[in-house]
């Protein structure tokens, strides 16, 4: 065996067709000398994706709960990258389920130990993951609980209010490092997309960007979330005009895991956005340097007619039940404020051509100005042209946000990652509508792919119940039905219980009957947002009779075993009907079979396949929506979705 590859690797012959060589004997015979138990499923999964790492293709791998499709992928993954000198990314779902695969007991350990691969696998996090050290200044005089941020601030390493050089990469500022804080808390301190690090002089002792000279040295993986995966192709040009390297290293081959959820995180990424507070902070510090009293007034005027615009966004802004993204009514008197505000960027961008030649301001931090110009300018004509991009507006802890997607997800992606011969993996439970990959494929721009389905080698019938009760006459408020049944499955359960909430709103509402009822549960609840959600995960799996109340866990959550035996359903996961969504809509003759039924049935399947996660599970899954009680093809469409032969019960 050679230092670089698990296996003897023979000049001549294609090196993909030795790494399924090898594949075999580690799923044949290496393995199952192990006591692992090898699937057939995960056997054919392995010769498919060999196809795409031979052709350079892109592949749809899905492949039931059960499966070991995170093995199959890691090891032509890790193999592939070696030969080619560049790491793989491993693109995860979210930040919870890349600590879950880089955990001590997790399938990267198990390469290690039962087949002596020792993998370089580093943790490439969101920036909005880390924290932010100008934020925390301000947090610990701005607020009424600054005791918080003075404690966080106290225990800080030394090196980072010393200014002497830094020996050594000393990881700190992870958002799991404060799990007690709520989301909003974390808020206060976390890096936003407004922060100019650019220019902050705390950047060469941030933890976000110490993190990020780590595991840029990845020689076999880098592990990052969609949402990362996604600034780091919106942001690719962008950062090189600057100087800048890239967010992710040049890799060999991506995989994403949970790929079913790639298209929203395109979504949030792919956009322009525009906040007054971080436009009026970035150009006010021109007129902290010697500039021409000209260019002072055009400075002093674009702040107001900005504030202008955002107030009448503001007043224009309407929230969408289920959705974090505001409709914006435009008419002709916010195009006006658009207009007028363009004009004046447009004036500074000429008097800042001519105030460069003086060299009175920092080159640097000139050409930060110069590019966030150039991006408002950019954003607004899009907003104002004939035929507008999607828009919609965000409020948040520092004012509303104005954010513009200039093209579909589909156009960017097509061109900027699919368009690459390059392996892509997609895997997941869950890809198909109707036995179909053209509803994910068309919606990420996927043109020529690969696609093969293999399902869950469990025994489902008799390990899963699916309860769908009814609902009386009696029962006034729905959610007080709701609320009703949750609590009887929570106390019928034999041990935790996952409370899956189609939005936020939906789990506050149930929060806020059980504070109403005095806390009715004998169990303890835990609640996504209260506290660091990994953290949550793990408490929820130490207290076997815990239960845990989530908005974002319908996918990827992998908890064996009596910690969770029993999933409730509290509705059906359509999309909202926002702005994005709504572009999709508009674009389909039929949107509720081409948009609304196939995202509500891939999240419904993916939130039951939280119950069963090894052969030994058993559970209780109950859908608390009583209209498949009256819509037979609403009921035929939930009993496909089911794992075969397993029925709906009252």
């Amino acid at each position: 065996m050679s230092k670089r590859y698990p296996f003897e690797v023979v000049s001549g012959r294609p090196f993909v067709q030795q790494v399924g060589e090898w594949v075999a004997d580690v799923f044949y015979d290496i393995l199952p000398e192990a006591g692992f138990e090898v699937r057939d499923e995960q056997i054919y999964m392995a010769y498919q994706v060999e196809r795409a790492y031979a052709d350079k293709k892109t592949i749809f791998a899905e492949a039931g709960v059960g499966t070991g499709k995170t093995l199959v992928y890691l090891l032509y993954a890790v193999c592939y990258a070696r030969y080619t000198g560049k790491p793989a990314v491993i693109a995860c779902a979210d930040e919870s389920l890349i600590e879950q695969l880089a955990k001590p007991e997790g399938d990267l350990a198990k390469l290690a130990k039962h087949l002596d691969l020792a993998v370089d696998a580093r943790l490439g996090k969101s920036q909005d993951r880390y924290l932010c050290l100008q934020k925390l200044d301000d947090a610990r005089l701005g607020y009424a609980d600054a005791d918080i941020y003075k404690n966080i601030y106290d225990s800080l390493p030394a090196f980072v209010s010393k200014s002497e050089a830094l020996q050594s990469f000393h990881a700190y500022g992870d958002r799991r490092e404060y799990p007690d804080l709520d989301d909003a808390q974390w808020a206060r301190i976390g890096w936003d997309s407004f922060r100019d690090c650019f220019v902050c002089d705390k950047r060469h002792r941030c933890g976000m960007t110490l993190s990020r000279e780590h595991y840029r040295q990845a020689a076999d993986i880098v592990i990052c979330s969609h949402d990362f995966y996604m600034e780091h192709v919106w942001t690719y040009e962008s950062r090189k005009r600057e100087g800048q390297l890239p967010l992710l290293p040049e890799h060999s081959s991506v995989v994403f895991d949970e790929g079913h959820l790639l298209e929203s995180a395109a979504q949030k990424a792919l956009t322009y956005r525009l906040k007054h507070a971080a436009f009026e902070e970035l150009v006010t510090r021109l007129l902290k340097n010697e500039i021409r009293e000209s260019l002072a007034v055009q400075i002093d005027l674009a702040i107001e007619r900005s504030e202008r615009l955002f107030d009448a966004l503001s007043k224009r802004s309407r929230p969408v039940p289920g959705s974090d993204r505001m409709e914006i009514a435009v008419d002709a008197a916010l195009l006006r404020e658009v207009g007028t505000l363009d004009r004046v960027l447009e004036r500074i961008e000429e008097d800042l051509v001519f105030e460069s030649e003086l060299f009175n301001l920092d080159g640097y931090q000139l050409r930060i100005v110069e590019e966030h110009l150039e991006m408002m300018r950019t954003a607004l004509g899009l907003f104002a042209s004939p035929k507008p991009p999607i828009c919609w507006a965000i409020d948040g802890l520092a004012g509303l946000t104005l954010v513009i997607m200039p093209r579909t997800v589909r156009e960017v992606l097509g061109e900027k990652v699919f368009s690459k011969p390059m392996p892509i993996v997609f895997s997941s439970a869950t890809l198909s509508s109707g036995e179909s990959f053209a509803y994910i494929a068309d919606g990420l721009g996927v043109g020529d792919y690969m696609s093969f389905s293999v399902p869950s080698p469990y025994e489902y019938p008799e390990r899963m119940t699916v309860r769908v009760p009814t609902r009386s006459q009696d029962d006034r408020t729905d959610i007080g039905w709701k609320t009703e049944n949750a609590l009887a499955a929570i106390e019928h359960a034999e041990g935790g219980t996952l409370i899956l909430f189609p939005d936020r709103e939906a789990l506050a509402s149930f929060k806020a009957e059980l504070a109403r009822r005095g806390g009715e549960s004998k169990r303890r609840i835990l609640f996504e947002g209260d506290r660091e959600i990994t953290v949550l995960i793990s408490e929820f799996q130490r207290e076997i009779d815990s239960v845990l109340c989530a908005v974002t866990l319908w996918e990827g959550l992998d908890i064996p075993g009596p910690s969770l035996s029993a999933v409730v359903i509290w509705a059906l996961p359509y999309p909202p009907h926002d702005p994005v969504f709504d572009a999709r809509r508009k674009e389909s003759d039929d949107p509720y079979r081409d948009v609304d039924l196939p995202y509500m049935l891939l999240r419904f399947r993916q939130g039951c396949g939280r119950l069963i996660r090894t052969r030994e599970d058993s559970g209780t899954i109950v859908v608390l929506e009583p209209s498949l009680h009256t819509d037979a093809a609403l009921r035929a469409e939930i009993a496909h979705a089911l794992p075969q032969d397993v029925e709906l019960t009252q």
